[in-house]
C-alpha cells in the first residue's frame, strides 16, 4: 500500500492549453487494459528531455534521443506499457519505427514529430501490430483533460496514478503546470524516472527548456532510489506551449518562481514513486549535510538508501542503527574521518564522535523506526554542502511482486 499517498481531486488537476491526450487498449497486458497513450502538442511546443544512461537503452530511448533536438518540431508522444522494447536490436528500433509511422499517418504530421515511450518487461518482441490497431482510437479519445486517465494508463506494477498539478500566476496571468509518472521498481534513475511527463503553457526557448530540465531533474527524479537498478527505459519529457503568454527567460523577474514550481511538481512525482515503490511500508528521507562536496554527499545518501540490510532493518521497525554506520563507511569518500560524524534518526541523535551517543536509548530508536516516514539525517563535517536522498525499505511483497512479475 502506498505510504501518506495524495491524489489530487479533479477539480485540482489542471490542463495544460496546447495539450491533448488520448488513451486506448492494445491489450499488450491484460486484455481491456487501457495501455496505449498519444499526448498531441500544438505547433511551436517546445521540448526537451532527459534519458537513461544504462548502456542497454531501449529502441524508444534511442530514437528519442536522435529526434529530440531544437530544429525539430515536435507535436506528439506515443506511449505504450506492458512491453520495454528493449533488448530488442534492430528489430525492435523497426517496430517502434512502425508504430511512430502509423500515429503519424493518423495525426497528419512526419513521423519524425514523434517521440516512442515503452515500459514493461525487458527481452520481448514490441506487439506493434497491437498498438498501431488501437491508434484510432486513442486519436478518438483525444483530449485536453485526459491526464488522470493517462496517469492510470502508463501504470505497470504501480498501485496509484501518479499526477501533480498547479498554477501560479505571472503578471495577471495563469501558468499552468501539470505532470504524471509511472515506476514503483527498477528504480534508482541516473537522469530522470522511469516514465515522466510534464507539461505547461509557458513559452520557454529550446535550448533554455534543455537546461531547465536538467536543472529540475537533479532536484528530484535523480535523488530518488528504490533498489539501485536503473532502468533501460528511463525518460523524464518537459513540455512548453507558450499557451500563456508568458516567456520564461532567465533574467525575468519572475523566471526563479516559475523554475521553482516546475522542481515542486517534479519533486512529487518523484517522491510519489517512491511512495508507491514495490512492497514499501516506509519513506524514507536521507539527508547528508556539512560534506565537502555533492559527490561525496550524495555517496553517503545513496549508500544508506540502498543498503539491503538497512532497508530491512526499517521494515522490521528494528533499530539496528550499526548498519547505517558501516553503510556510510563503506561509501568510498575519501579520507574520511568517522570520529566526526554524527547520526541523527528522526529527532534522536544516535551517534557521535565515531560511535554511540552516551545518552541514546534503543526505545527512542525503536519508537521513530515504527513511523511511516522517516528521517535520517548524517552530518559528516568537514564542508557545508547538503544534498537529499529519498527512499523506502525492503518487505516481502517486494520479493514477492519482482518474482512474479512476469506470471
Amino acid at each position: 500500500m502506498a505510504v501518506n499517498f495524495h491524489i489530487p481531486s479533479p477539480e485540482n488537476i489542471h490542463a495544460v492549453p496546447g495539450i491533448e491526450i488520448g488513451i486506448a487498449s492494445a491489450g499488450i497486458k491484460k486484455a481491456g487494459n487501457r495501455d496505449v497513450t498519444v499526448f498531441k502538442f500544438t505547433p511551436g511546443t517546445a521540448v526537451a528531455g532527459v534519458f537513461t544512461r544504462n548502456r542497454f537503452r531501449a529502441a524508444p530511448v534511442q530514437i528519442c534521443e536522435s529526434r529530440l533536438r531544437c530544429d525539430q518540431d515536435i507535436r506528439a508522444l506515443l506511449v505504450n506499457t506492458g512491453n520495454a522494447n528493449a533488448g530488442t536490436g534492430t528489430d525492435g528500433m523497426d517496430r517502434a519505427l512502425r508504430t511512430c509511422q502509423a500515429l503519424a499517418c493518423e495525426l497528419g504530421i512526419d513521423q519524425n514529430q514523434i517521440l516512442p515511450f515503452s515500459t514493461g518487461v525487458i527481452l520481448e518482441p514490441l506487439p506493434d501490430d497491437k498498438i498501431i490497431t488501437a491508434l484510432p482510437a486513442a486519436v478518438a479519445d483525444l483530449n485536453a483533460q485526459n491526464w488522470l486517465p493517462a496517469a492510470s494508463s502508463i501504470m505497470t506494477t504501480d498501485t496509484v496514478p501518479k499526477i501533480s498539478s498547479k498554477q501560479i500566476e505571472i503578471n495577471g496571468r495563469k501558468v499552468t503546470i501539470t505532470g504524471i509518472s509511472k515506476g514503483a521498481g527498477m528504480i534508482k534513475p541516473n537522469m530522470a524516472t522511469m516514465l515522466g511527463f510534464i507539461g505547461t503553457d509557458a513559452e520557454i526557448e529550446c535550448h533554455l527548456l534543455k537546461q531547465i530540465t536538467t536543472e529540475v531533474t537533479n532536484k528530484s527524479f535523480n535523488r530518488i532510489t528504490i533498489d539501485g537498478d536503473t532502468s533501460t527505459n528511463d525518460s523524464f519529457i518537459i513540455a512548453a506551449t507558450g499557451q500563456s503568454g508568458i516567456e520564461i527567460t532567465p533574467d525575468s523577474s519572475y523566471y526563479k518562481t516559475f523554475v521553482d514550481a516546475l522542481t515542486e511538481i517534479a519533486l512529487d512525482l518523484a517522491q510519489k514513486i517512491v511512495r508507491d515503490a514495490e512492497g514499501a511500508t516506509k519513506f524514507i528521507t536521507i539527508q547528508v549535510e556539512s560534506a565537502k562536496n555533492q559527490d561525496e554527499a550524495l555517496k553517503v545518501a545513496y549508500s544508506i538508501a540502498q543498503s539491503p540490510l538497512v532497508k530491512t532493518a526499517f521494515f522490521a521497525s528494528d533499530p539496528n542503527l550499526g548498519r547505517i554506520l558501516a553503510a556510510i563507511g563503506y561509501a568510498d569518500v575519501p579520507d574520511l574521518d568517522t570520529s566526526n560524524i554524527n547520526l541523527w534518526l528522526g529527532d534522536v541523535l544516535v551517534a557521535s564522535s565515531g560511535g554511540r551517543h552516551p545518552e541514546y536509548k534503543e526505545a527512542d530508536g525503536n519508537r521513530v523506526m515504527k513511523e511511516a516516514e522517516i528521517l535520517v539525517r548524517v552530518a559528516l563535517n568537514r564542508g557545508d554542502v547538503q544534498e537529499t536522498v529519498y527512499s523506502c525499505d525492503f518487505s516481502y511483497d517486494y520479493v514477492k511482486i519482482n518474482a512474479e512479475y512476469r506470471t
